[in-house]
């Protein structure tokens, strides 16, 4: 078993809390509030421009010039992944230039950007995996009897898609390559998660009270 499949295996349930919390299965079958989808657009496009920076960082560290191009490879399709967000923006009425991180965002990026600077690249990949494996999953599980016909098919379609895999499979490769078996991307991996987790709920939490 790979390291990879290791801490994916070893957090299985977060995975599961994450995959069953209202909001996921709100996207599933379309019944999430608007509301809620806005504020987390607009959460989710600030996270990912932290998530592209991680990359870059992580692509000026690598050790190796493969290395180099792969984490840019992986930067480059964060951007078109905002580009979806954009398009989401427009169609949800979220104006992405005066968006302020919520505190889970907040705590997520930080985490990010504070592991790229001051781990290797093996370490940031490992901060950086659970997002990815996670969203393709969900994407995955939520489309297992087709992709459903509502407003968030194209999150589905999106995350459960052809191009979206590759991404996945190729920062898994870069653990593969860089990370090793210790407590460090053990704990990493599972404080990813948890932000994992924590992302979801905020927006769920936030726009209940609102």
């Amino acid at each position: 078993m790979s390291l990879s499949e290791q801490l994916w295996a070893a957090n299985q349930d977060l995975v599961q809390v994450s995959l069953n919390h209202p909001f996921v299965q709100g996207i599933g079958d379309g019944s999430l509030p608007p509301a809620i989808f806005a504020y987390y657009v607009g959460q989710d496009a600030f996270f990912l421009e932290a998530f592209a920076r991680a990359y870059s960082i992580a692509a000026a560290k690598a050790p190796d010039w493969q290395g180099f191009q792969v984490f840019h490879e992986l930067a480059t399709g964060v951007l078109q992944e905002l580009t979806l967000h954009q398009n989401y923006a427009q169609t949800w009425n979220v104006d992405l230039t005066t968006i302020q991180p919520g505190t889970a965002t907040r705590q997520y990026t930080d985490f990010l950007l504070a592991t790229a600077w001051s781990q290797p690249v093996g370490v940031t990949a490992v901060a950086m995996s659970p997002c990815m494996r996670l969203y393709s999953y969900l994407g995955e599980q939520l489309a297992l009897d087709g992709i459903p016909q509502h407003r968030y098919t194209d999150w589905i379609t999106t995350y459960s898609g052809d191009e979206f895999a590759p991404l996945v499979q190729q920062l898994e490769a870069l653990v593969e390559q860089y990370a090793a078996d210790t407590e460090i991307t053990r704990s990493t991996y599972r404080h990813a998660m948890i932000c994992e987790r924590d992302f979801f709920e905020a927006a769920w939490v936030l726009k209940q009270q609102a």
